[in-house]
């Protein structure tokens, strides 16, 4: 007889996971054990599903680098018993989620699938249910050879299934919450669930999967705007803790030509602090070569994030950071695919 597939859901908190009070109507976190009664339909999957819930859950504006270490560290423990991972998860910071697990889960070898809900699964309207139902059956999803389908992270919601460290959210009301604009949909959800073989990664699955829990949070993610202040900028490069900066630029990495801007990035990136020059558009690549504008930057020592998004930047920084290398070592790595986070020649695959 075929083995079953096993699936750990790791429920952190969120939407997907309340219930209304009938005397109140304020919506609060309910027990996962009760999950059953919200979605029956789960007795009908021929899986080993198994449930994590963190004690108390979180809304995911609490979630922070501790919680993405405590996330890396339930897969790690768990690994050899499970065939894949979903992870339920509000939806306001799933995209910073999806992005730091990718980095932080070397050669993942398992399919871990991120999603949440815009209405809480026990009201009528729930998207929640479709949204589970969809991604334990991706994380359970096997070849003929028994491999997974899918081995990296990913973020499923309403019919497509993104990678993580591409994704964004886009709308606080539509079920349609999260785009990947740079980078096409692993998988197409409907009648049948349609993957893109070509574009899923393909870790060494003779290489065990390598969690990673060191982290640095002094990065701070800039935006750019018309008539910006000097007082502004150098108030936060001029930070002593600071130790990287992602810098959202106009168009495919433009600036203001102003001096006082220049001698700021140059006297941060001088003192060793990361600049990473990516753009405010949500589709598109940073090519700080193409105008004068752009080259300026060049000139101070800022580097270009190409088409990765602000959460993989930040999140990617972090992890580089907290893995002890020095500027140029993390300036080159940030020009490395190293987890299919951008769109570069190179794909090598970890460092």
């Amino acid at each position: 007889m075929k083995k079953k597939r096993s699936v750990l859901l790791i429920y952190t908190g969120g939407t997907i996971g309340m219930i209304e009070n009938a005397k109140t109507g304020a919506l609060e976190n309910f027990d996962f054990d009760r999950l059953l009664r919200y979605v029956p339909e789960l007795k009908r999957f021929n899986y080993q599903i198994s449930a994590y819930q963190f004690n108390p859950p979180i809304d995911s504006s609490d979630m922070d680098v501790e919680h993405w270490k405590k996330l890396v560290e339930i897969i790690h423990g768990n690994y050899s018993q499970f065939d894949g991972f979903v992870v339920l998860h509000g939806t306001d910071t799933m995209a910073y989620t999806a992005s730091a697990l990718s980095f932080m889960l070397e050669n993942l070898t398992k399919p871990v699938i991120i999603t949440g809900s815009q209405l809480p699964i026990g009201m009528l309207r729930t998207d929640g249910k479709e949204n589970l139902i969809t991604a334990i059956e991706i994380a359970a999803a096997a070849n003929p050879d028994g491999s997974p389908i899918v081995s990296e992270v990913c973020i499923l919601f309403e019919n497509s299934l993104l990678r993580g460290n591409r994704t964004t959210k886009i709308s606080a009301e539509n079920f349609n919450a999260f785009r990947s604009y740079n980078f096409p949909n692993l998988a197409h959800v409907g009648i049948h669930i349609r993957y893109e073989k070509h574009l899923l990664r393909k870790p060494d699955f003779d290489k065990p999967m390598i969690p990673h829990y060191r982290m640095n949070p002094n990065v701070v993610i800039f935006t750019l705007f018309p008539g910006i202040q000097e007082h502004i900028i150098s108030g936060i490069l001029d930070n002593k803790a600071l130790k990287a900066v992602v810098f959202k630029t106009f168009g495919s990495g433009n600036a203001p030509q102003k001096e006082w801007l220049i001698q700021l990035l140059k006297r941060a990136v001088d003192k060793g602090v990361i600049v990473v020059n990516i753009t405010q558009c949500l589709i598109g690549s940073v090519e700080m070569e193409k105008y004068t504008t752009g080259r300026q930057l060049l000139s101070t020592g800022v580097i270009g994030g190409y088409d990765i998004t602000p959460e993989s930047a930040l999140t990617k920084l972090m992890f580089l950071l907290g893995q002890g290398y020095t500027s140029d070592q993390i300036r080159e790595r940030m020009n490395r695919d190293i987890a299919g986070e951008i769109s570069v020649a190179d794909n090598s695959r970890y460092l």
